[in-house]
This record gives structure tokens, sequence and C-alpha cells, in this order.
């Protein structure tokens, strides 16, 4: 090897030196920087990205939900289970298991995902479907949906049906009883 080579060789491994520094230098940085934007990572992005898994959701007034994650959208997400399909309100999510390891940040969503609960009321209601609304408290309301409001929804119960309304942030489930 001649003395050009040799210079050459001594330069390249040094070169690789300082990267190799650079990076121990910049790795606690970039680690500081990871946890910094995980932060702007929601619940709902990573549920997002779960959609079409099995899932147990513990919702908070009702208890551990298993079933298959159908749909997420602005404040709500689909569960569809053995016990019938299930709405349930983000708030009232305690904890999830089965959950994707990534996320799909909210503007990646369709705009079908903007819809809040409210919509998804609305739907069962037009259907005349007979649900169960589970309430943070334990407290169930048995009947078909009449009207939504913007932060209520009417329920008919018992025979005559005597009209209840149940607050949004109450609600911990609904739950469809046609299956």
């Amino acid at each position: 090897m001649g003395w050009e080579a040799e210079i050459f060789s001594l330069l390249d491994d040094l070169e690789q030196q300082a990267e190799s520094l650079y990076d121990a230098d910049r790795a606690p940085e970039i680690a500081d920087r990871s946890r910094t934007e995980y932060q702007q990572v929601t619940l709902a992005a990573r549920l997002m990205a779960s959609i079409d898994r099995d899932v147990t959701l513990h919702v908070s007034g009702v208890g551990p939900l298993s079933g298959r994650l159908d749909r997420v959208a602005n404040g709500w997400c689909l569960l569809a289970s053995p016990a019938g399909d299930w709405i349930i309100p983000l708030p009232a999510l305690a904890a999830i298991d089965g959950a994707a390891d990534r996320a799909v940040p909210e503007i990646a969503w369709s705009p079908l995902s903007r819809l809040g609960l409210g919509s998804a009321l609305r739907h069962l209601a037009d259907a005349g479907e007979r649900c169960v609304l589970h309430r943070l408290d334990r407290v169930r309301h048995d009947g078909p949906l009449r009207r939504i409001g913007g932060d209520f929804v009417e329920v008919a119960e018992g025979d005559p049906p005597r009209i209840t309304l149940v607050s949004f942030a109450t609600l911990a489930a609904v739950q469809s009883r046609d299956v």
C-alpha cells in the first residue's frame, strides 16, 4: 500500500470516528425529540390504527368489552362483539388491550371519521333500534332512541313509553339490542 492509500485510509478512519462521536452526542437529543413528538399522539390516533383488530376495551361503568374495532370517529368508536355492537364515547375508555403499535394522525382520517357521537346515535334512532344506554354510574336505560340533541339523547323506556333524557357526558356506552 502506497503512502497516498495510507493517508486516505487514515482520513476515512478519522471521519468514521468523528461520525460515531457525533451520533453518540446526538442520541440523547434524538431520544428527547422522540418523547416530545410522541406527546402529540392521541388515543384516537392509536385506535384509528387499530381498526379491524380484535381488542378489549375497558369501559368505565361497563367493564371490559372484547370484539373487533370497526370504526373510530370524532370522540367515539364502534366495537362489534358477540353481545352486539357498542358505540363507546372515547372519554369512557379507561384502558385498551390489543391496540396497534402505530397511530394514524387525524389529518389522514376520512371525512366520515370527523362525525361526532350525535351522528352515530341519530343513525340508531333513524333505524328504530332498541338500545341499552349504559351510564358511567352503571345505571342503564333500555329502549329505542327517539331524538338526538346537541349534547343529549332521548330514550323511550317502559310501557307506556316515558321519555328519558340522557346527557352525552354521562354515557359510557350504547349497546345495540338487535343481535
